[in-house]
């Protein structure tokens, strides 16, 4: 049973610049979060063993936030980090592992998100909306033309 997540990307923008966007967090609040959601707060410090953390909301006045430490930086190559949400108390939820490669195809860039350490495949699909629908959102900011 595997359990999981994996989604390839391809997408026109050149490596660095989506290295970029994934660890910058004025970038990252712009296409962090499911359709419909929108980052509020973003906090990086992009260092091995540093912290991230955001949050999303959906305009219903609810907050959603997420939280992780950067286990693997190489740039512009692979992004290693842990994920979880927190809980009502501000406790972590259940810690995954998010591994993210770029891989330079002529220009355009091969994006890797893999997602592991969920407890069930039930567990692991209930994630791949979210994400699918969050990867859209960075394909489309990465063509919007940013800089």
């Amino acid at each position: 049973m595997e359990t999981a997540l994996s989604i390839t990307r391809l997408l026109d923008a050149p490596r660095e610049l989506v290295f970029e966007v994934w660890t910058n967090p004025d970038h990252l609040a712009q296409w962090w979060g499911p359709k419909g959601f929108t980052a509020t707060s973003c906090t990086i410090k992009l260092a091995e063993g540093g912290g991230w953390r955001t949050c999303m909301s959906n305009g219903d006045g609810a907050e959603y936030w997420a939280r992780g430490t950067y286990r693997e930086i190489v740039a512009p190559e692979r992004l290693v980090f842990s994920f979880a949400w927190e809980e009502p108390a501000g406790t972590p939820g259940l810690d995954t592992l998010v591994t993210v490669t770029f891989a330079d195809l002529d220009g355009k860039t091969e994006m890797t998100f893999r997602q592991a350490g969920f407890e069930s495949v039930e567990e692991r699909d209930s994630h791949r909306g979210g994400w699918q629908e969050c990867l859209d959102d960075l394909a489309g900011y990465l063509v919007g033309g940013v800089r």
